[in-house]
């Protein structure tokens, strides 16, 4: 008999969460789906008798761990929760940027310190962590998101490393825009700040994840596709250049 195996995935209200919940649930997985849009957590949830939804803000420190504290012994976390509010950095309220980086940085340091521990206990576990191609070369209108997302890469590769050999697997995914209905709802807003941007299929970012949890020795980090691939690579060797093709590629002219 099969041994179940629990799976926490966050921001499952929407985008990637929900499909990487949905298929997680439909191979077989006992799937805890958190977010805070509960009217999007059912949805996700829908003829999923194995998904089982908790309304839960990962910026909450105690509400993350009193979270795993009722799930359980969780073998892979899909940390995917995340805002991204598009706006010029001098024009930004302040407490927008402090509610972008005690969502997508602190509460990935939530979402790791609540259920990393219990991992390494078992000696197993699977650790994915979503930040984006943002983190290494932002965008206009992005200022707070990326700043949040370059931390989260800095605090995988710190994670990573205290952690190297332990059996648990880490993983910092970094795909491009992604299209999800959260962007197509900003760019729906404002064609500018997006430009002549497309998203990536949700299902081929976390098709990449799968194929990079199958060989334990993967990289770090995840670039889905080839233009992410390209572009990762670009930044590293030719930073200048790079921030050119970000000006093009975001010009809505």
């Amino acid at each position: 008999m099969t041994a179940v195996r629990t799976a926490l995935v966050t921001g499952a209200a929407s985008g990637l969460g929900a499909l990487a919940a949905r298929r997680l649930a439909a191979a077989g997985w006992d799937v805890v789906a958190a977010d805070l849009d509960e009217t999007g957590l059912a949805g996700t949830a829908r003829r999923s008798p194995n998904a089982h939804v908790r309304v839960c803000d990962v910026a909450d420190a105690e509400a993350v761990n009193a979270l795993v504290a009722e799930v359980g012994a969780v073998h892979r976390v899909v940390h995917a929760a995340a805002v991204g509010p598009m706006v010029p950095a001098l024009e930004q309220p302040l407490d927008e940027v402090e509610h972008v980086l005690r969502t997508d940085f602190l509460g990935t340091v939530h979402v790791v310190r609540a259920t990393l521990p219990g991992m390494l206990e078992r000696g197993r576990g699977e650790l994915i962590l979503f930040s984006s191609l943002a983190s290494l070369l932002p965008v206009p209108k992005t200022s707070a998101y990326a700043a949040a997302k370059a931390a989260v890469n800095a605090y995988a590769e710190a994670v990573a490393a205290e952690h190297a050999g332990s059996g648990v697997v880490i993983r910092c995914v970094c795909p491009r825009q992604v299209d999800t209905p959260g962007f197509r709802a900003a760019a729906s807003r404002d064609p500018a700040a997006t430009g002549r941007m497309r998203g990536v299929r949700p299902g081929l970012v976390l098709d990449a994840v799968d194929r990079s949890l199958a060989r334990p020795a993967h990289d770090l980090y995840v670039f889905p596709d080839p233009l992410t691939r390209a572009v990762a690579l670009a930044r590293r060797l030719a930073p200048g250049a790079a921030g050119r093709l970000v000006g093009r590629v975001t010009s809505s002219r």
